[in-house]
């Protein structure tokens, strides 16, 4: 079966901005809210018990990835029989990492009162919180989770994104009426219980109605379970990786510079993964439909299409990373005030962190497609510990700049050529490495002409904050479009993404270029 890549895509980027949209400000204002109803220690508490849960959620690493990449030949060929049996695997799967989270949530139990540094709110029981708590993450596991997998390898991201807005609807309702009526913590949290057992339900509705088909039944050949369960493995040191690469720094901060430093960095750093996750959802969608493309398209085809995200990327990115450079001192001067400021020097690691991110990322998408974990188990332990070795080390010489550049150098140097590498070697052919590799460092030349450009206007640009902010927006959003198409209007790569996003938007695109004399 071929499925409806771009029109999937299209429609899992439109639901998928709007949950990650909605999940940045709906919480920010529930934070607001329970600082001011209940007081900062409650805070403390949800964000404790989150940190415990997330360490839990170790369990689970690997899992998903593996179960939407073994969907997508099966899917491909209509094979039914596979596909049950497959969801059925998982089903047994998600029950026995749903039960170790039940079982070391448990075992945890009597420390948590040792998490807890000064006074616990005397109308507080950390125990009975902290298994609710728990008991919603058991409930993401045990209540049917394993059919939002057939979502996934269909490519319908949408749907999941569609019943999340609206269970997170009902849950922040009923928060809200927790906090500003009864001010009740445990109210908040059953809040949090209910909603996701609604939300499981919900969506295994939904995918059995979209998908009757599909039950989970029968059983894999031993050989395929063995190289589920290799998958796993590989998948779980890469996600490990990712976890250290990510957690690294902010505990190297905390230890040799101080909370005070660490708290303004993780300001800018909001910021930063706050736009990250916009484009994640980009790549999410985009993950299905590459990997059906690897499944029945040739490997020039993909190869091709490859090259086409990695300029559309790299405009994309390119655009975001001179709004990072020129708005970031202007917003934070507005946001937290001149005295919670890093320095521009700090602001430009941060550009060079963000767009060197999502390069990767990319790249990334295409192996998590192709399901090329097993060739590439090695390198994210690798880059993680030579990125917190790098950190020890250059944290004690430059401050907070040692600790972004180890991050940045060790994904350049190590990490990605690490990757493109595998990725040649696997999905791609090897003879087209070089020629790659030139066309990502000319982007990324174009890049640093447009930051250099849009950075020396702006410079100019210092009225009241407001009208600054508008101004330097406007400057970068419009330089830097001129400077790509300029450097990319006669590349192949640019004629196949205009087609692209002109099937996306149905012949409006097409339309306005021919207006602009482009086309």
């Amino acid at each position: 079966m071929k499925i409806e890549r771009t029109k999937n895509a299209k429609r899992n980027v439109i639901f998928g901005t709007a949950l990650k949209l909605y999940q940045i400000l709906l919480p920010f204002l529930m934070r607001t809210a329970m600082i001011y109803c209940l007081g900062v220690q409650y805070l403390g508490l949800n964000s404790l018990f989150t940190s415990i849960l997330q360490v839990l959620n170790l369990a689970e690493l690997g899992v998903g990835s593996a179960m939407v990449f073994s969907m997508y030949k099966p899917i491909a060929e209509d094979d039914h029989k596979t596909i049950c049996a497959l969801i059925n695997l998982y089903k047994w799967y998600y029950r026995i990492i749903g039960a170790v989270v039940l079982v070391g949530g448990v075992l945890i139990v009597p420390f948590i009162p040792n998490l807890i540094e000064g006074d616990i709110p005397s109308d507080i029981n950390v125990y009975v919180l902290y298994l609710l708590n728990l008991g919603a993450t058991v409930l993401t596991y045990w209540l049917f989770a394993y059919r939002n997998s057939i979502l996934q390898g269909y490519q319908r991201n949408d749907v999941a994104s569609k019943v999340t807005i609206a269970t997170d609807t009902v849950k922040y309702a009923l928060q809200i009426g927790a906090l500003f009526i009864f001010h009740n913590y445990y109210y908040y949290v059953i809040a949090i219980l209910l909603t996701q057992a609604i939300g499981n339900i919900a969506t295994a509705v939904i995918s059995k109605k979209m998908y009757p088909q599909y039950d989970p039944k029968g059983k894999l050949p031993k050989e395929e379970v063995k190289k589920i369960n290799g998958r796993i493995r590989d998948l779980f040191t890469a996600k490990l990786g990712f976890i250290i690469v990510n957690y690294a720094d902010t505990i190297v901060i905390s230890a040799f510079l101080g909370l005070t430093v660490l708290a303004v960095y993780q300001n800018y750093y909001f910021l930063m993964t706050a736009v990250i996750g916009l484009m994640t959802v980009i790549f999410q969608s985009c993950t299905a439909g590459i990997g059906n493309s690897i499944i029945v398209e040739t490997k020039e085809k993909n190869y091709l299409d490859f090259k086409k995200f990695t300029m559309l990327i790299s405009w994309v990115s390119g655009i975001c990373t001179c709004c990072f450079l020129c708005l970031y001192q202007p917003f934070m001067e507005l946001w937290v005030g001149k005295d919670l400021m890093l320095s521009f020097s700090v602001v430009i690691c941060f550009c060079i962190y963000y767009f060197v991110y999502e390069i990767n990322q990319l790249i990334n998408t295409y192996k998590d497609a192709a399901g090329m974990w097993h060739e590439d188990r090695w390198r994210p332990l690798v880059t993680a510990l030579t990125n917190l070795v790098m950190n020890l080390i250059m944290v004690q010489f430059w401050g907070i700049y040692g600790v972004m550049l180890s991050t940045v150098l060790s994904t350049v140097f190590v990490g990605m050529p690490w990757l493109i590498h595998n990725l040649f070697t696997v999905v791609f052919e090897r003879k087209q490495l070089l020629g790659y590799i030139k066309t990502l460092f000319f982007y990324v030349i174009i890049v640093a002409i447009s930051c250099f450009v849009c950075g020396f206007i702006c410079s100019f640009i210092n009225l009241s904050i407001f009208v600054t902010l508008i101004v330097r927006g406007i400057v970068c959003v419009i330089v830097p479009n001129i400077i790509y198409l300029v450097a990319f209007r006669k590349k192949k790569e640019f004629k196949g993404c205009i087609k692209l996003l002109d099937k996306m938007t149905k012949g409006k695109l097409n339309k306005v270029l021919v207006k602009l004399g482009m086309d």
